[in-house]
């Protein structure tokens, strides 16, 4: 494992969002969660059953929680790569102070284009197309004028 991944791993057990993800995964997940470990000192949670969020994967602190079968996700080595990102994006946010962040950008990116992740910074600096997602263009702010 990689430096960079071992100081990753450190600050979102101090940042407690690893451990928030642990219990995300104990309460979400059938019993008893069945967990992989990834590449980079991820952990990844098969069989998410909550509602929300509304994706196939997610990640909270190094835990990936996807809905599917834990390894389903080692053969999508760029959504791997993107949900990595999103574990180093909790490092740099201070842990669970993430949440509120990544929900009011969600926010503005769906007011600005109608969907959540084209103009959410969290998204776009994880990369989108790894994400599964597009880039969708802006909105227009009012209806044009025709004769």
């Amino acid at each position: 494992m990689r430096r960079a991944d071992r100081l990753r791993r450190a600050v979102n057990l101090l940042n407690l969002s690893t451990p928030l993800g642990l219990l995300l995964a104990a309460a979400g997940t059938r019993r008893p969660p069945r967990t992989l470990r990834g590449p980079g000192g991820l952990l990844i949670a098969g069989g998410y059953r909550l509602p929300l969020p509304v994706a196939s994967a997610f990640t909270v602190g190094d835990v990936i929680l996807v809905r599917g079968e834990p390894e389903a996700l080692l053969g999508r080595p760029a959504l791997l790569r993107h949900e990595g990102r999103h574990a180093t994006q909790y490092a740099f946010c201070l842990g669970p102070v993430m949440i509120p962040a990544y929900l009011l950008c969600a926010g503005v990116s769906l007011a600005l284009s109608g969907d959540h992740a084209s103009y959410n910074p969290f998204e776009r600096l994880a990369g989108l197309a790894e994400g599964g997602y597009e880039k969708r263009p802006l909105r227009r702010l009012r209806p044009s004028r025709r004769p």
